[in-house]
């Protein structure tokens, strides 16, 4: 077993950007790369593409983020784990395997499935939002656990290169490589802590770095435009020291490892995970050199009994519609707008209505944009929204323009849980084996 392994996050959502994960690869000397890629919402409309034929059940970027991959990975040996396989990790793993081949690679593409449990969920269950019963929301179309590295160790220590699960705990997809590359006892609730910190501090890429952070005046971010993405090197007691390529923008320093080590934690003595539950108090953060930060101090404690669920359900449809106005007295002018819109919607579905910019002063020459969303229980209810902006290019005030408007269906986020008996993780291999 060596002594440091050396982990790299690609993606920390799936509209990041493309090169930076091609970077890590190439000048990282990388074990692993993770590309972290599916949030709640994210999974739930892949569901629904999946469901009526309007596109992949995987991410979407996924294709063009391995074509930019394969080759380097090969080359170096690299693993990849990814969490992009969305509703259809068969799918992506076969979408996978098909473009290493076109390439000239064959990697070893295994898909990870198991976390969709839309018929087992009890729909009579409060949801953590709101405290109503899921089915009380309306129609539920997505229901995904969050899987554990129990789910994600067998398709590595299967000698798989490429790993394509759903919906695996973002940190999970860190700490099974650590596990499977340093020989890690999974039942050490230490060791599990240390390393699901570090994949917690990797998994959003770029906001480690220096990435949303930068606050002219106040936390300047060097060459935000080439931002470096993260690398950990982490040792076999579990220290790691986070950092970044040289000559990469952004920036490392305790800061930027704070900051992300608070992100999206409630309670920091019990911070829950499919594999551990994290005790960030005893956390440090020590700068080691430049952009370098070594990291220690997490303690675990037993794995929660149920795994999260996040759900998605049919929430509506959503209406919007702009107008600017320029010239002396804009903001005027837009607000008495957006009374217009108001008064004309009252009874037909609740509006939200704001101005943003221009003067109070209406002598003052400035621009205005009027921003009019109303949430409607179907299409054609909240395609009024659209029809009354419009409308006042003629009806509204004096010299209105630049009108964009939209509707969409809206896909809700609820929690609950599962019971861990109920969620059967399966590993696919595609291409030459299947198991």
């Amino acid at each position: 077993m060596p002594d440091v392994v050396r982990l790299g996050c690609g993606a920390g959502f799936a509209g990041d950007r493309l090169e930076p994960a091609v970077d890590l690869v190439e000048r990282g000397g990388l074990d692993t790369l993770v590309l972290e890629c599916l949030g709640e919402r994210t999974v739930s409309l892949a569901s629904l593409r999946s469901t009526d034929g309007s596109g992949p059940g995987h991410d979407p970027l996924l294709r063009r983020r391995l074509e930019l991959l394969l080759e380097p990975l090969a080359r170096h040996g690299t693993r990849l784990v990814t969490n992009a396989g969305a509703a259809d990790p068969v799918g992506a793993a076969r979408m996978a395997w098909g473009l290493a081949r076109e390439h000239g690679v064959a990697p070893r593409v295994a898909a990870v499935t198991g976390d969709d449990v839309l018929d087992r969920i009890d729909r009579t269950a409060p949801a953590w939002e709101d405290g109503r019963p899921l089915e009380a929301h309306g129609e539920l179309v997505s229901a995904n656990a969050y899987l554990g590295v129990d789910a994600l160790l067998p398709a590595l220590r299967e000698g798989a290169d490429v790993v394509i699960a759903g919906r695996a705990a973002d940190p999970s997809l860190f700490l099974a490589p650590l596990l499977d590359s340093l020989g890690w006892d999974p039942e050490d609730t230490g060791l599990l802590a240390a390393g699901t910190l570090i994949g917690h501090l990797l998994e959003c890429a770029g906001q480690v770095t220096g990435g949303y952070f930068a606050d002219p005046g106040m936390q300047e971010v060097p060459d935000p435009a080439h931002l470096g993405f993260p690398l950990a090197e982490v040792a076999v007691d579990g220290t790691a020291v986070v950092t970044k390529l040289p000559g990469t923008g952004g920036r490392v320093d305790r800061r930027t490892v704070t900051e992300q080590l608070t992100y999206e934690v409630t309670d920091p003595t019990a911070y829950l995970t499919p594999d551990v539950t994290l005790d960030l108090t005893g956390v440090r953060a020590q700068e080691v050199g430049p952009d370098r930060v070594r990291v220690a101090g997490a303690r675990g404690r037993v794995r929660p009994d149920r795994l999260k669920v996040s759900v998605g359900h049919r929430a509506g449809f959503r209406g919007e519609g702009e107008i600017s106005y320029a010239g002396p007295g804009a903001r005027a002018r837009a607000l008495l707008a957006g009374e217009v819109v108001r008064e004309r919607l009252t009874g037909v579905l609740p509006v939200r209505v704001d101005v943003i910019g221009g003067a109070d002063d209406p002598t003052e020459v400035g621009e205005s944009r009027l921003r009019v969303a109303g949430l409607g229980p179907d299409r054609a209810v909240a395609q009024a929204v659209e029809e009354e902006v419009t409308a006042l290019y003629t009806c509204g005030p004096a010299g209105g323009g630049g009108v964009r408007t939209r509707s969409a269906e809206v896909i809700g986020i609820l929690s609950t849980t599962v019971g861990r008996d109920q969620v059967t993780p399966h590993t696919t291999f595609v291409g030459t084996e299947t198991r």
